[in-house]
């Protein structure tokens, strides 16, 4: 694989995340085969699949928290891989919201949106403090800007990691299960925010098993298993029966929850 950065050709202009022939290993077990695919601007793009599937590892790809062995990953344009001079520019485009909400504890909500544009884009206080502002008010949360992240909610926790990662204006937004430790009563108000970002054009990858919220949003969806995708569709055609049998067995237990 080459480590020489380049740049995707005009003509993919509008695709904004590529995987071409990706495989990653962890020591002997391979735990992505052969990965093919791609992301517009502005395509929302859910993935989906059983337990260890390969799902969190390929968007964690993405942005190089994961380092891939074989196979090429472009993001905005640029090959991305491991030790790349630039690889903090790419990851200012690319927001990642996680499982967990990895917020500072000893940090007050306000601080934890503001700090990656003060350290990383060199903002004065007052105008990541002006950001911050906007991206909590946006996701419903300003009136908590000054508690820390123990006297908030799971829920509440999470909207403001959308909004910290929304803070660095990035271009794509990943989402690896941001519901699934929630209490079931916490999940929709994170969806709601979601279904808001999806609606006004924000190309997003989103793992996740809430099928409903696939229904609504996603323009294709991808079912993933074994470290292969299985799937690539839109959502009429996975919803509707134009699947393989191994998605087919999937999503008929997802639903039955």
């Amino acid at each position: 694989m080459s480590r020489t950065p380049t740049i995707a050709s005009k003509t993919n202009s509008d695709i904004l995340i590529s995987f071409d022939g990706v495989s990653k290993w962890f020591d002997n077990f391979k735990a992505l085969k052969d990965i093919n695919l791609s992301v517009k601007q502005g395509e929302r793009v859910v993935v989906c699949g059983p337990s260890g599937s390969g799902k969190s590892t390929m968007i964690r790809c993405v942005n190089q928290l994961e380092t891939h062995q074989q196979g090429l990953i472009h993001v905005c344009g640029r090959e991305v891989y491991g030790n790349m001079k630039d690889l903090e520019k790419v990851r200012r485009e690319v927001g990642m919201v996680f499982q967990s909400f990895n917020l500072f504890p000893h940090m007050s909500i306000l601080e934890n949106v503001t700090l990656a544009p003060v350290r990383n884009i060199k903002l004065s206080r007052d105008e990541a403090n002006e950001i911050a502002l906007h991206y909590l008010e946006r996701v419903q949360i300003a009136d908590q800007a000054d508690k820390f992240p123990s006297q908030l909610s799971g829920g509440q926790q999470q909207r403001v990691a959308i909004a910290r990662a929304l803070a660095m204006k990035p271009r794509v937004m990943l989402f690896d299960e941001p519901t699934s430790a929630l209490d079931p009563e916490m999940i929709n108000e994170v969806l709601d925010v979601m279904t808001e970002l999806a609606d006004e054009g924000m190309t997003m990858m989103v793992v996740t098993h809430e099928m409903g919220f696939a229904r609504e949003v996603a323009d294709r969806v991808v079912f993933m298993d074994e470290g292969r995708v299985e799937e690539n569709c839109s959502k009429d055609e996975f919803f509707t029966g134009g699947r393989g049998e191994r998605a087919q067995v999937f999503l008929s237990k997802i639903l039955q929850h």
